[in-house]
C-alpha cells in the first residue's frame, strides 16, 4: 500500500478581483466580482514508503497548495488522499506526530528565543522521551555542525543557519513522511549543498518518505530520482530525471575540440551553433542526427576531444512550464471563444 495516495484531489479558491480607480474601489465595498482559481485540477499520485520525490513546476502551478492538502492545512473541495492511512485534513493527533512540514519561507521557531527553546517546546508538543529527544538532537546537530549556534537568538542567526535549525526542529519527533516546500531558496551555493548533503544522508539512514518542492535544480539532481512535474494545477510528468530529458528535449549538445583553430573551418556556419572558442565549437543536434552529423564531421576535420551531453535540465524544465503555458493560453482562448 503507498505511503501516500491522492485520487481526483480538486481544491480552487475564490479571489476577490480589485478594479483600478476610486469610483470602482468604492463600488466594490457594495458588489464584489470574483473570479474561481483552480489551484489543484484532478490530481492522481501515489509515493511509496522510503522514495524521495522531487514536486516541480512554475510559480502559481499548485505545489504548495498540495502538501498543504497533504499536512491538512487546508480542505479540499473534492477528491480523496491518503497519507500512512489517515485524512489530512481530519487533523488526527496521530497523524500529526507522524509527519513533517517544512516550508522555506515560513519559520515555526520562536525569533528571539534559542533554537534551542524551540527544541524544547517541540519536544513537548509531540511528547518525545526525554532520551529520545536527546540522541536525535544531538545527532542531527551533529550532522549539521549547528552545535555552537544553539543557545543563539534566531533572529541573530543566517537564513542557512535558521534553516538548519528548522530541519532539526521538524525532525525532533523523527516523522515518517516529510514535506519540503522550497527548503533551499535564498541560500548561497554553500549552504544549499550543505542541506543537499544532510537531506541525502538523513533519508538513506532513516528510509523517510519525501515530498520536496524546490526551483533549484541542483537540489533535484542530487536527491531525487523521481519527479513529478505539476503546471496550472494538473500532473504532465511522473518518472525519472533522465524521462523528462528524453520526453522533452530533442537535441543533444555537442562540444568539439579540433587539433587547430584553423580547422573550425564551414564548421562555424553549422545550424544551432552555441558558442566558439578557438579551436573549440559547441553546438545543439537533434538526438536522432547525432552520429550521422559527426561523422561527417569526422571525415574533413581532425578532432582531438569530444562530449556529448543533454541539455541543462532547467532548460528542459523551462520548456515544459513554457509549453504548459501556451496550452492553458490556448484552452483559455478557445473557451472564451
Amino acid at each position: 500500500m503507498p505511503v501516500i495516495e491522492i485520487k481526483n484531489l480538486v481544491k480552487s479558491y475564490r479571489v476577490y478581483q480589485k478594479t483600478e480607480g476610486l469610483a470602482a474601489s468604492v463600488k466594490g465595498l457594495f458588489k464584489r466580482q470574483y473570479h474561481n482559481v483552480e489551484a489543484v485540477k484532478n490530481i492522481d499520485l501515489e509515493v511509496e514508503e522510503g522514495e524521495f520525490v522531487a514536486f516541480l513546476g512554475p510559480n502559481g502551478a499548485g505545489k504548495t497548495t498540495t502538501l498543504k492538502l497533504l499536512s491538512g492545512v487546508i480542505n479540499p473541495d473534492s477528491g480523496s488522499c491518503s497519507v500512512m492511512g489517515y485524512t489530512p485534513w481530519e487533523r488526527r493527533n496521530e497523524y500529526r506526530r507522524r509527519f513533517a512540514l517544512v516550508m522555506g519561507q515560513k519559520n515555526q521557531l520562536w525569533w528571539d528565543l534559542p533554537a534551542a527553546e524551540s527544541f524544547r517546546l517541540n519536544q513537548h508538543i509531540y511528547g518525545v522521551p526525554a532520551e529520545k529527544f536527546d540522541n536525535t538532537k544531538n545527532e542531527l546537530c551533529d550532522l549539521l555542525d549547528v552545535n555552537r549556534l544553539l543557545n543563539q537568538p534566531v533572529r541573530e542567526l543566517s537564513l542557512g543557519e535558521r534553516m538548519k535549525m528548522e530541519l532539526i526542529a521538524a525532525l525532533l519527533h523523527q516523522p515518517d513522511v516529510l514535506f519540503l516546500d522550497e527548503p533551499t531558496i535564498g541560500l548561497d551555493v554553500v549552504a544549499q549543498h550543505k542541506i543537499q548533503e544532510f537531506l541525502k544522508h538523513y533519508q538513506q539512514q532513516r528510509k523517510t518518505t519525501i515530498l520536496l518542492t524546490s526551483h533549484y535544480m541542483k537540489d533535484i539532481e542530487a536527491l531525487c530520482r523521481r519527479v513529478v512535474i505539476i503546471a496550472d494545477g494538473e500532473i504532465y510528468h511522473d518518472g525519472s530525471l533522465e524521462g523528462i530529458v528524453d520526453k522533452f528535449s530533442g537535441d543533444k549538445i555537442v562540444t568539439l575540440q579540433l587539433s587547430n583553430a584553423s580547422s573550425l573551418g564551414d564548421l562555424r556556419s553549422l545550424p544551432n551553433v552555441i558558442e566558439v572558442e578557438e579551436p573549440k565549437i559547441k553546438f545543439r543536434v537533434g538526438r536522432d542526427r547525432v552520429g550521422e552529423v559527426l561523422a561527417g564531421i569526422f571525415k574533413s576535420h581532425s578532432v582531438d576531444d569530444i562530449v556529448v551531453e543533454d541539455p541543462p535540465l532547467e532548460e528542459v524544465i523551462s520548456n515544459v512550464f513554457s509549453a504548459a503555458e501556451e496550452k492553458k493560453q490556448s484552452s483559455t482562448g478557445a473557451a472564451s471563444a
